[in-house]
């Protein structure tokens, strides 16, 4: 299959993709056994979403429209590999994304870090702090934190996933699974409630990451 079209889009669409869970699942199940009518139909519901992740966390249009390039290839030619337990289809593909973004980053630094010791003939003293990207990308790659998240239920890190990752609203959650608000609050409310116990945090206090990242297919 020829490499999708590259996506123009500045931010994930306002409202959620058009198709339910279920016609996403079908989509992908499809694309899954080659068909690339079905994968066109998915990539016009999920590019969109994808490429707001990218660019939220690569700050750069240049580089977030490579990273969503990267990421539907993946989702294309890894469909097969989808199950449920990782979460909706949307969850499992925002997270796809996320791992590729902060790759990215990650990615870039070394080669920042490995010219700038080439251009002084001698190792970074490590005097100058870590750009905020950096301490974001710090943040997200912790075993403690894929390790906490994995502690949650599928349901709650699906919530969360879709509200730090995509983005989305609660109400927008809400329609994309097919559930009512008051279940969205309740799952993002018991996830961040756990997630804070993880890290004794005061289960009252602040959110205790911006983004969290997780492994598809943790234990429930």
């Amino acid at each position: 299959m020829t490499t999708p079209t590259q996506t123009r889009t500045d931010a994930p669409p306002a409202d959620p993709p058009g198709p339910a869970p279920g016609d996403l699942r079908r989509l992908l199940a499809l694309s899954g056994h080659g068909d690339e009518a079905a994968f066109e139909l998915l990539y016009r519901a999920i590019s969109g979403p994808v490429y707001g992740v990218a660019l939220r966390v690569l700050r750069s249009r240049a580089h977030a429209e490579e990273v969503a390039q990267e990421v539907l290839v993946e989702v294309w030619r890894a469909a097969a590999t989808y199950r449920p337990a990782h979460g909706s289809v949307l969850a499992w593909v925002l997270t796809i994304a996320h791992h590729r973004a902060v790759d990215r980053v990650r990615s870039a630094r070394a080669a920042a870090d490995r010219e700038r010791r080439s251009a002084l003939r001698e190792p970074v003293a490590g005097a100058r702090s870590d750009p905020p990207d950096e301490q974001v990308v710090r943040s997200l790659d912790g075993a403690e934190v894929r390790s906490a998240l994995a502690g949650l239920s599928r349901l709650q890190r699906e919530a969360v996933v879709l509200a730090y990752y995509g983005g989305y609203s609660q109400r927008e959650i809400a329609q994309l699974l097919g559930v009512p608000l008051g279940t969205v609050k309740s799952r993002i409310r018991g996830g961040l409630t756990r997630l804070r116990a993880a890290f004794g945090l005061d289960p009252d206090g602040p959110r205790p990451m911006a983004a969290p990242a997780y492994q598809p297919g943790g234990t429930r």
